[in-house]
């Protein structure tokens, strides 16, 4: 995916858009301004780690004749400033400071949070307290760390049991990357993922063109401005301001194009679900992985977050296969609906990517080990796709991709046998006799007595 060398998003080589799809997406977001009665919102849409699309309707302070809302306009992202800190976090892993599975007093010592996990805390499964015990933390300026624990915060529910979001929980892992590092979290954030990433409209505090705080009267046509303020400990749970054009390069960095500031294995492990966002009676469809949420919609995976503070609602979401985006920003407490989905659905549904050309590339070498084999009575049927040898149908029964790891080696990736090692077993004059898989037998006739069948094969046969 290219970027412009600062790292920001390529907009000078973006694709344009068809004239009639931009024309679709404006009335959409004129429509959800007027229908939500939001001040102004702001979106941007990211194809190929580039902003393809950005548009603006609304005023800044609400009102006929005020300055109009841009790309360039700062608001407040709310909750999305926690994949920032996460992905700090992550970086601490990847450089061997510290492992998901230590408990929090091992890094960060004087709390009752001490006992839960790195892991538990990035994917709300720690049972931490939701928010602080002191007065309203989004709308009151904050204390210090030391101030926070002594109030003192805690647990609700036994770690590891349940999903249970919590601001509280991020501000302990903003005082761990504060405390790893040896300065505050966003000097970390802005030195290790904000500068790489071009990211120069990103703040803690309004800078520049911002968007005033507001909130609407629900039953009139009034506003009142919302407080502004640095939340202390609490700031890792919800401070940043940014525009859509800094945020569309987090959602190109959320879509793969984490450039040299986190690998993409470890972004994918980050979305990977760790806790399902559970509400008894009805079906879920979204989950948190480690600091990002996940959605699996009608067979699609999402990440992203959403972010609400008083005065503002944002949301970033991505496809996870495809790196398709949205990004949406706007100044009202609350009222937004589900523009952002709407907009990127209309991308995919109106401008839909073209499939890259199939080319013949694959390896002679692995036709011995393609085609039927039986674990037991059953039938796989193994073949080679690109570099990975796939066995059954990826998603259904047991079917799984494998990467080769040596000779006659693999692992799976996916499904039961994630993390799994399969073994081509050869017979004395060099052909494959059967495949060992996690200790399973796969072999070219249903329990082929050659083939070393554990437990043995009845000497009568098949009868």
């Amino acid at each position: 995916m290219s970027t412009s060398p600062a790292g920001a998003v390529d907009t000078a080589s973006a694709p344009a858009l068809d004239p009639s799809t931009a024309r679709h997406l404006h009335h959409l977001l004129a429509t959800e301004q007027r229908a939500s009665r939001l001040p102004s919102v702001a979106a941007g849409l990211v194809r190929g780690g580039r902003l393809v699309w950005s548009d603006a309707v609304g005023t800044l302070d609400g009102r006929v004749g005020g300055e109009t809302a841009d790309a360039d306009t700062q608001y407040r992202m709310g909750s999305i400033t926690k994949t920032f800190v996460a992905v700090a976090v992550m970086r601490l892993r990847d450089a061997g400071r510290l492992d998901l599975s230590d408990h929090l007093d091992e890094h960060v010592q004087g709390s009752q949070l001490g006992r839960a996990t790195i892991a538990q805390l990035l994917s709300h499964g720690g049972g931490i307290q939701a928010e602080t015990n002191g007065p309203w933390w989004e709308r009151t300026p904050g204390d210090d760390w030391d101030a926070l624990a002594g109030s003192p915060v805690g647990q609700r529910f036994r770690a590891g049991r349940r999903f249970h979001y919590t601001n509280v929980g991020f501000a302990a892992l903003g005082e761990l990357v504060a405390r790893a590092h040896g300065t505050d979290w966003f000097e970390v954030v802005r030195r290790d993922l904000l500068e790489p990433l071009g990211m120069t409209r990103t703040t803690t505090r309004p800078a520049g063109k911002a968007a005033q705080g507001l909130a609407v009267h629900p039953f009139a046509d009034l506003l009142l401005p919302e407080p502004e303020h640095d939340a202390g400990a609490m700031a890792p749970a919800g401070q940043l301001w940014a525009t859509v054009e800094d945020l569309s390069r987090w959602a190109a960095f959320a879509g793969g194009d984490t450039g040299d500031v986190l690998s993409k294995d470890t972004l994918d492990e980050m979305y990977e679900p760790h806790t399902v966002a559970d509400n008894p009676g009805l079906p879920w469809t979204v989950a948190h992985g480690l600091g990002w949420q996940v959605w699996n919609l009608e067979g699609t995976r999402y990440a992203g977050h959403g972010g609400s503070m008083p005065g503002f609602l944002a949301g970033l979401r991505v496809a996870v296969e495809s790196g398709d985006g949205v990004v949406v920003l706007a100044n009202s407490t609350a009222g937004m609906g589900a523009i952002g989905p709407d907009l990127l659905a209309a991308l995919v549904e109106r401008e839909p990517l073209t499939p890259e050309p199939w080319h013949a590339a694959g390896d002679a070498s692995v036709l011995e080990i393609v085609g039927t084999w039986h674990w037991g009575p059953s039938v796989s049927v193994a073949k080679a796709v690109g570099e990975h040898l796939v066995l059954g149908e990826p998603g259904q029964g047991r079917g799984s991709r494998f990467a080769p790891t040596g000779d006659d080696e693999w692992v799976g990736l996916d499904g039961y046998y994630t993390g799994e090692p399969l073994r081509v077993v050869r017979a004395s004059d060099g052909t494959p006799s059967h495949l060992d898989l996690a200790s399973f037998r796969f072999t070219r006739t249903p329990y082929d007595p050659a083939a070393d069948v554990p437990g043995g094969v009845d000497e009568a046969g098949w009868r």
